[in-house]
């Protein structure tokens, strides 16, 4: 069931292929492997499009796509998770991350004058790159492999769920 909900949201493959941002892959999106939807695609899936969702530059979802046909899991989930960065979520997830980068430098986050601005940001970027991009990285890595286990975890209870109702049909109980 999950399979088929996430199957009936996801672009088909022949859309993804035609994106005017990944005509730069060419032929390696007819890999059939990126568009499979089993436990190891998936799960590498959201791990990569979470771990690129924390990646502060533009053209995120390139990235991603680059990882997953590298690594070869399913690539419409890892392009669609970057979009958990987003306009309204930006924000708050950057500087959080920020503010786990500051505390593993042993720094003293800004919070004092916390105006988000093009401005404001321009000069406050000599202060705040390094603890920035260190949280960035810490917390993309941390989160990608959180969601690799819980959906390899899910994903698992799912079949263990699947196969006690077929016994069940058939009267094998034990």
């Amino acid at each position: 069931m999950p399979k088929r909900i996430i199957k009936k949201y996801m672009p088909d493959h022949h859309t993804i292929r035609e994106h005017k941002h990944l005509q730069i892959f060419g032929k390696l999106l007819h890999d059939g492997n990126l568009w499979h939807f089993n436990r190891r695609s998936v799960s590498g899936a959201f791990a990569v499009g979470i771990f690129c969702a924390f990646i502060p530059l533009p053209l995120q979802m390139v990235i991603a796509a680059a990882i997953a046909i590298m690594i070869r899991v399913n690539l419409p989930i890892s392009v669609s998770l970057v979009w958990l960065t987003n306009p309204i979520t930006m924000p708050p997830i950057f500087y959080s991350a920020y503010k786990v980068g500051a505390f593993v430098m042993g720094q003293a986050a800004l919070t004092s004058d916390y105006k988000l601005t093009a401005e404001w940001f321009s000069e406050q970027l000599h202060l705040i790159w390094q603890p920035f991009l260190l949280g960035c990285l810490i917390c993309g890595i941390i989160s990608a492999f959180i969601a690799y286990i819980v959906i390899r975890l899910l994903w698992r209870l799912h079949i263990i769920h699947h196969i006690k109702e077929r016994r069940l049909r058939k009267g094998n109980v034990e």
